[in-house]
């Protein structure tokens, strides 16, 4: 069974609600594999891309697109022929598609914002969170250059996977790691979170759900409820809504220890 398998289910599971973010199509570091099996086990009423699923700036540095980036797309065209909402939220590296907003293809909405309503009727911004972030603002030049050095971290996360998944051990995150570790990186996503929050805020809203930073994370800031549905380039998160309006946090890491665990049960059974 390949590491890929074990984000699976084991059978398809009727949720109300998927968010994802920051996939990065046509990136190397994309985990597309992990989100194509991930999406086989769920059939939700409506599935949120909230921003940065397709990568428009390495895009222009040349083609990168194999065959896994494909199925990614495939199995969200499957979901919307088969019912599922489908809501793309634009994101800064797809923000070329931001000229195409409120784009409306059958089950598939394009836009840069969204308010969602959950089962318990909490109202949420969903928005990628790029408009939050002064350096993405206001330096773009510091922006690049900042993806050119968390793309080398990728690149070392790459080989490092590579050798910890011959030797038997599970995925980790060395930059998942850092982030939690140094602390500009730390006060940065404080700051981030405390910008989307007071905006929720003012908006007379319950929360947000939102992207960009890689950081998932399920929790209050003041009296905002805060959601980031993380990465599929070195977390593999999502955000999962159930019937009664409980939103989950779903950590590929986790999902691979809990069905090693019970492999390892069966074996021993």
């Amino acid at each position: 069974m390949t590491s890929a398998e074990f984000a699976k289910p084991s059978r398809k599971q009727r949720v109300r609600t998927l968010w994802i973010s920051d996939v990065h199509l046509g990136t190397r570091d994309c985990q597309a594999e992990h989100l194509s099996q991930f999406l086989k086990g769920y059939h939700a009423d409506k599935v949120y891309l909230v921003g940065d699923i397709i990568d428009g700036w390495k895009m222009r540095g040349g083609m990168y697109w194999p065959q896994a980036h494909t199925n990614v797309i495939r199995r969200l065209l499957t979901m919307a022929k088969r019912g599922t909402e489908v809501i793309y939220v634009t994101g800064n590296h797809d923000e070329f598609l931001r000229r195409y907003s409120k784009l409306i293809l059958g089950n598939i909405q394009l836009v840069d914002e969204a308010v969602h309503v959950t089962a318990d009727g909490r109202h949420l911004l969903v928005i990628h969170g790029d408009q939050f972030d002064v350096i993405t603002r206001y330096h773009r030049w510091l922006a690049f250059l900042g993806d050119w050095a968390y793309e080398f971290t990728l690149t070392l996360n790459r080989w490092l996977n590579h050798w910890r998944a011959r030797y038997g051990y599970g995925y980790w995150s060395l930059s998942a790691y850092l982030k939690h570790k140094v602390k500009t990186a730390v006060s940065f996503i404080s700051d981030f979170e405390e910008a989307i929050a007071h905006e929720v805020t003012k908006r007379e809203l319950h929360g947000v759900v939102c992207g960009h930073i890689h950081h998932a994370e399920i929790r209050k800031v003041g009296e905002v409820d805060y959601l980031n549905c993380g990465d599929w380039v070195e977390s593999c998160t999502a955000l999962i809504e159930h019937w009664d309006g409980h939103i989950e946090l779903y950590r590929l890491a986790d999902a691979q220890a809990r069905d090693a665990q019970l492999k390892a049960e069966r074996v021993a059974g």
